[in-house]
C-alpha cells in the first residue's frame, strides 16, 4: 500500500478540535466513520455535515448490481459507517439523535444524525473507540484457537443491542456444512460472466484508494505489479472450482462462524445489521480476533434460502439471514486503503 491510501487509518483523538464550529468536529468524528468495513472495499457512502447534523448517504455510484442488485450490502456498509461515527461522536462527547431514512423524498439520506446537547449519550460506546482504527478484514487463515464461550455471548449481545440475531457456529460439522454452501456458490457465482467483470472491476493495485487484494478471492498471494493480470484472470476464466476450494478450507478452518440474521428484509433491517456488524466487529477486535467475510450464499438467493433453513431456524434466530462472517486469530496485516475524506464529506 501507499502512504496516501492509507493517510486515513493514521488518525489520532488529540487531534479532536475541540475549540472548533461543531461542523468541524463532526467532519473529524467522521474521519472515523470512513474506517468502517465495505463490500468489495466499495466506500459506499457520503457525508453532509453542518453545524446541526451529518446526513449518512448512500453513494449508490459505488453499487454491485450483480451481486447486490437491491444495494442491500450498500445499506448495510453504511450502517456499519454508521455505528463508528456513533462510537467517535460518544467519545467527543458530541450527544446526538439519530434518524433513519428520514426523508421520503430522498431515498439515499440513511441517517440524520442531529446534534441535541442535551441528548444522553448512550452508555459503552465510546469504550468501542479505541478498536475503531485496529479493526482489520482479515482474509487470511486463522490459527486454530477456538475462543472463550464467554466471548461468544459478548459476540450475540453485541449484535442484539442493535436489534440483530447472531447465531455463532463453533461445532466442526456446522462450520463444515457452512462450508458446502460456500463453495457452491462460489461456484455458482464465478460461472456467470457479469459477476466476473464485476468482481475484476474492484480487485486494484495496492497504490490505488478502494477496492480488495487478488488474493482475498482465493488466488495466492500477488506482487503489485501482476494485480492487474489477477484482475484478467478473474474477469476472463471461470476459476470457481479453485475458489470455491479456497474458501471452503477458509471457513472450514475458522474457529467460529457467525450469522447476522434479521426479522425484516428491508432497509431499516440491513441498516441495523450494519451496526450490528460493526458492534460485533469493535468487541472482536478488543479481543484480539479477527474476522473476514464470506457473504457468498447470502447472495444467491436459493442458498439464501437453505441457509436459513438449515441454520437460522434450526438455532432459533431470526429469519432472513444478512451476513456470514469468519472470526479468530490472525496475523497482523496492513488495513485497507481509504478514499479520502474531502472525497466522501462536504
Amino acid at each position: 500500500m501507499s502512504a496516501a491510501n492509507l493517510a486515513g487509518w493514521d488518525i489520532a483523538p488529540s487531534g479532536f478540535p475541540r475549540t472548533a464550529s461543531r461542523a468541524e468536529q463532526a467532519r473529524f468524528a467522521v474521519a472515523y466513520a470512513i474506517l468502517a468495513p465495505s463490500s468489495h472495499n466499495t466506500q459506499p457512502w457520503k457525508f453532509l455535515v453542518s453545524d446541526d447534523e451529518v446526513l449518512v448517504c448512500a453513494d449508490r455510484s459505488r453499487s454491485l448490481p450483480v451481486i447486490d442488485p437491491y444495494d442491500r450490502e450498500l445499506v448495510i456498509s453504511c450502517g456499519a459507517a454508521l455505528f463508528n461515527l456513533r462510537v467517535a461522536l460518544a467519545r467527543f462527547a458530541l450527544p446526538s439523535e439519530i434518524h433513519l431514512l428520514p426523508s421520503s423524498s430522498d431515498p439515499d439520506i440513511l441517517a440524520r444524525v442531529a446534534f441535541a446537547p442535551g441528548a444522553a449519550i448512550p452508555p459503552g460506546l465510546a469504550g468501542l473507540f479505541d478498536a475503531i482504527p485496529r479493526r482489520r478484514t482479515n482474509r487470511l487463515a486463522f490459527a486454530d484457537e477456538p475462543p472463550p464461550l464467554a466471548l461468544e455471548e459478548r459476540l450475540r449481545a453485541a449484535a442484539a443491542q442493535e436489534g440483530v440475531d447472531a447465531a455463532i457456529l463453533r461445532a466442526a460439522p456446522d462450520r463444515a456444512r457452512v462450508a458446502e454452501l460456500i463453495s457452491e456458490a462460489d461456484r455458482q457465482q464465478f460461472a456467470d460472466p457479469h459477476f466476473r467483470r464485476e468482481l475484476a472491476s474492484w480487485i486494484h493495485p495496492s497504490r490505488r484508494d478502494d477496492g480488495m487484494p487478488a488474493f482475498s478471492q482465493g488466488m495466492a498471494p500477488l506482487v503489485d505489479a501482476a494485480t492487474p493480470i489477477a484482475a484478467m484472470v478473474i474477469r476472463t476464466f471461470d476459476v470457481g472450482h479453485g475458489v470455491a476450494a479456497a474458501h471452503g478450507e477458509l471457513a472450514r478452518g475458522s474457529p467460529l462462524l457467525a450469522v447476522l440474521a434479521t426479522r425484516t428484509d428491508n432497509q431499516e433491517a440491513w441498516l441495523a445489521t450494519g451496526q450490528a456488524l460493526e458492534r460485533l466487529l469493535l468487541v472482536a477486535t478488543e479481543a484480539g480476533l479477527s474476522a473476514s467475510y464470506l457473504n457468498q450464499p447470502i447472495e444467491v438467493p436459493e442458498l439464501r434460502s437453505r441457509l436459513a433453513q438449515e441454520f437460522v431456524e434450526q438455532l432459533h434466530t431470526a429469519r432472513y439471514p444478512q451476513l456470514i462472517l469468519r472470526i479468530g486469530r490472525g496475523r497482523d496485516i496492513p488495513p485497507s486503503p481509504r478514499r479520502p475524506l474531502a472525497d466522501v464529506c462536504a
